[in-house]
C-alpha cells in the first residue's frame, strides 16, 4: 500500500496564459538580480503567498532592498509565476553603498562600480579633498541621487575602505555592501556582560538536572558558538531515548532588552572565512551561551523515545542544565567511526549512526530528497589572504546531526501547533511546474531520463545514480536553483523538500533569532503585542541578504586564490565540465572548487554538449566585478 504524503496546500498551481482576475497592488521590498530583473517579497503574504516576477525594463529604477508599490499582473501569469511593475518606490532601503573606483576623472568625473546597482550602471563619485581616489580604492558612499533614465546615480565618499588589492579589507567592504551591523552598542555588551562569566546556583535549582546524560557536541573545527548537544542511549526493548539540548538564549536574552533589540536587528550571525559577524556578543554566542565541554550550561532540552523503527512514542520539553562531555569536531567524530581513532564515546557514536539511518530511511519513504552536497571551505590566514579551499563532504557525521535537528525542529512545531501558538514556521514552496520541467529536460540530456512531472521518489532514485557520476553536484545544484527558497511564515503550507507539513527553527538560537522567538513560545505566555509576521518576514529578507554576502566574499577569496595560482603557473590546467550550451558559448563547473564559468564560442568552434568533460585555463580575473574570462585547454 502506497504511503499517504503529507498534505499541505500548493501554491504554484498556475500554468501561464491569461485570467480573468482584475490587477491588484501590492507593496513589500524588492529583491534585484545583479542581471536587472527582480522579485517582489510582498508584506501581505496571505494575500501574496508568492514572490512576484519583475522584469528588468518594469523596475522603475528600485535598487535592493527598496520599498515599492508593484502593480501585480493578475490578468496574465508567465512561466515564472505572478509578474508585475514597480509603480512607486515608496522608500529606499539605503542611504549609504559601498563601492570600488573604476574610472577616475572620466569628463571631469570619478566612478564607482557599486554591486548594489548591478554591472551596468556606474554611480558617479563627486570630487573629494580628503583623498585623492584611484582605480581600485573601495570607498563608503552617501548617496546624494540615485539618477533616473539618463542620468547616473551620484554620490559622494564618506569613508574610506581600503584597496581592492588588499584582502584584509573584503569582510569590512561587504559589511558595508550589505548594510550589517558589526559593533554592538555599548549597552547591549553590557547586558551581555552583566551575566559573569559562568552559570550561578540559582540559575540551577528550577530545571531539570541532566549532569548525568553523556551529552557530545559535534561541530565544525572552527566553530565557537556551540548552539546544540546530543545524547542516545538504548534500553532492553531497543527504543532509543534521544535527547537534543539546545542552548537556552531566552534565559538570557529578555524580550524588550538590549540585547533583543540588537538580535532581531541583526536577524541572524553571517559566516565569513575567518570571520563571524555574531547575532550576539562573544561573551554570549562563543562563551555563557556556547555548550563547551565540562562546565554547566544552561539548556532547552528535548527527550524523545522512538521504538525500533524510529517511530516517536514519546517525548518531553524541559528546562535544564547540561555538561557536555566531550566536543567532537566532525573529522574527529568521523574518525572514530571509521576506527581510526579510539575513544569512549565510540559506542554513542555509532548508536548515533545506527538511529540517523533509521530517521533517514523513513524521510526518504515520505518523499523528501537527500542530495548530501559538499560544501567549499576556504582557509585564509591573519591578513585575509586565502591560503587553501578544498571540499567538506556531507558525510555520516555531518548527516546524523542534520537528523536529530530535523526531529527536533518538526517535533517543536508540531507541539506549538497543537497548541494553538502563533508560531513562525520555516515554510518551503512546491516548485514551479515550468522549472521542474526545465530540469527534467537538463536531465535528460545528461544521460538520466526524467519525466517532464516526476514524483519525488523518480528524483531521488535520480540523484543518487548521479551521485557518484561527474554530474551528480551540478544536476543536484540545478534542482536546488529550480525550487524556490525556504522562508520564514506564520502562514503554514508546509515544507515541500522535507516532506513535512509542521517544520520550525529551534536549535539555533545563538545564530538565528527566530529559533529564540520559537524558544519563548514554549514556555512563556503569548505576547499579543509582538508582530511575529512582521519578524517572519525580516529574518526571512536578512537571511538573504547575509547569504549574499557570505557568498559574495567566498568567491573573492576563490578568485583571489585563482589568481595567485596563475601568477605561479600560467599555464594551469583545471578540469570542468560542460553544464550548459548556449549559441554563443558554454558554461562550465570546475568541481575542485564548486566554481562555474562562461567560455564565448565563434560559430567555427567545436561543437560541445551538456555532460562534456574539458579542461580550461584561466585568461583574466576581475577582482571588482568578480567576473573571470577562459580559454579552452587545447
Amino acid at each position: 500500500m502506497r504511503k499517504k504524503r503529507p498534505y499541505f496546500p500548493r501554491k504554484n498551481t498556475h500554468k501561464p496564459g491569461l485570467s480573468s482576475k482584475p490587477d491588484l497592488f501590492a507593496i513589500g521590498t524588492i529583491r534585484v538580480h545583479p542581471r536587472g530583473f527582480g522579485f517582489l517579497v510582498p508584506e501581505d503574504r496571505p494575500k501574496f503567498p508568492e514572490d512576484i516576477f519583475i522584469p528588468r525594463h518594469r523596475t522603475k529604477g528600485a535598487v535592493d532592498g527598496d520599498r515599492v508599490e508593484v502593480l501585480v499582473f493578475t490578468r496574465y501569469v508567465s512561466e515564472k509565476g505572478p509578474e508585475g511593475r514597480v509603480e512607486k518606490i515608496l522608500s529606499r532601503g539605503r542611504s549609504h553603498v559601498a563601492g570600488t573606483i573604476v574610472y577616475e576623472r572620466t569628463k571631469g568625473k570619478t566612478h564607482a562600480y557599486v554591486p548594489l546597482l548591478g554591472k551596468d550602471s556606474l554611480m558617479s563619485i563627486l570630487p573629494t579633498d580628503e583623498r585623492k581616489l584611484v582605480v581600485g580604492d573601495r570607498i563608503h558612499i552617501h548617496v546624494l541621487d540615485w539618477g533616473g533614465k539618463n542620468q547616473d546615480p551620484l554620490g559622494e565618499m564618506s569613508g574610506y575602505i581600503g584597496s581592492i588589492s588588499d584582502p584584509s579589507c573584503d569582510i569590512a567592504a561587504a559589511i558595508e555592501e550589505y548594510d550589517l551591523e558589526e559593533a554592538f552598542p555599548e549597552s547591549t555588551l553590557e547586558e551581555a556582560r552583566s551575566y559573569g562569566t559562568s552559570v550561578q546556583p540559582k540559575e540551577i535549582s528550577a530545571r531539570t538536572d541532566l549532569h548525568e546524560l553523556p551529552c557530545i557536541t559535534i561541530d565544525p573545527e572552527t566553530a565557537k558558538d556551540f548552539d546544540d548537544a546530543l545524547s542516545l542511549t538504548k534500553d532492553k526493548q531497543g527504543h532509543y531515548h534521544l535527547g537534543v539540548h539546545i542552548a537556552d538564549v531566552s534565559h538570557y536574552v529578555r524580550k524588550g532588552t538590549s540585547l533583543d533589540e540588537e538580535a532581531q536587528e541583526r536577524s541572524n550571525s553571517v559566516y565569513f572565512p575567518g570571520k563571524v559577524v555574531p547575532m550576539l556578543p562573544h561573551e554570549l554566542s562563543s562563551h555563557l551561551c556556547s555548550l563547551k565541554p565540562n562546565v554547566n550550561r544552561l539548556t532547552v532540552s528535548v527527550l524523545m523515545t522512538l521504538d525500533t523503527n524510529g517511530d516517536l512514542l514519546n517525548y518531553e520539553i524541559c528546562r535544564s542544565v547540561i555538561q557536555s562531555k566531550k566536543r567532537f569536531t566532525y573529522e574527529e567524530a568521523k574518525e572514530v567511526l571509521d576506527g581510526k581513532k579510539k575513544s569512549p564515546f565510540a559506542p554513542a557514536l555509532h548508536l548515533m549512526m545506527e538511529l540517523c539511518l533509521l530517521l533517514k530511511k523513513q524521510r526518504a519513504a515520505r518523499g523528501s530528497i537527500e542530495f548530501s552536497l559538499p560544501d567549499i571551505q576556504i582557509r585564509v590566514d591573519e591578513t585575509g589572504v586565502p591560503q587553501e579551499m578544498h571540499l567538506v563532504e556531507y558525510d555520516i557525521t555531518h548527516q546524523l546531526v542534520e537528523e536529530f535537528m530535523l526531529k527536533a525542529n518538526e517535533m517543536i512545531a508540531t507541539h506549538l501547533s497543537k497548541e494553538g501558538k502563533p508560531l513562525t514556521y520555516r515554510v518551503h514552496e512546491e516548485p514551479n511546474p515550468e522549472n521542474i520541467k526545465e530540469f527534467a529536460t537538463l536531465a535528460t540530456s545528461f544521460g538520466f531520463p526524467l519525466p517532464s512531472q516526476p514524483t519525488n521518489l523518480e528524483l531521488q532514485t535520480l540523484f543518487d545514480q548521479a551521485r557518484e557520476s561527474p554530474f551528480g553536484q551540478f544536476l543536484a545544484t540545478s534542482f536546488i536553483k529550480s525550487m524556490k527558497l525556504a522562508n520564514y511564515s506564520t502562514d503554514n503550507i508546509g515544507h515541500y523538500g522535507l516532506c513535512l507539513e509542521h517544520y520550525t527553527h529551534f536549535t539555533s538560537p545563538i545564530r538565528r533569532y527566530i529559533d529564540l522567538v520559537v524558544h519563548r513560545l514554549l514556555f512563556e505566555p503569548v505576547d499579543p503585542r509582538v508582530d511575529y509576521n512582521s519578524i517572519a518576514l525580516k529574518c526571512s529578507e536578512k537571511e538573504r541578504l547575509s547569504a549574499k554576502a557570505e557568498n559574495a566574499v567566498v568567491l573573492l577569496k576563490k578568485l583571489r586564490l585563482l589568481l595567485t595560482t596563475q601568477k605561479s603557473d600560467p599555464k594551469k590546467v583545471y578540469p570542468a565540465v560542460v553544464t550548459q550550451v548556449k549559441p554563443n558559448g558554454f558554461a562550465f563547473e570546475v568541481e575542485a572548487f564548486l566554481y562555474e564559468g562562461f567560455l564565448f564560442t565563434d560559430r567555427w568552434s567545436p561543437k560541445y554538449h551538456s555532460g562534456e568533460k574539458i579542461e580550461v585555463k584561466l585568461r583574466t580575473v576581475d577582482l571588482i566585478t568578480l567576473e573571470t574570462e577562459w580559454d579552452l585547454a587545447l
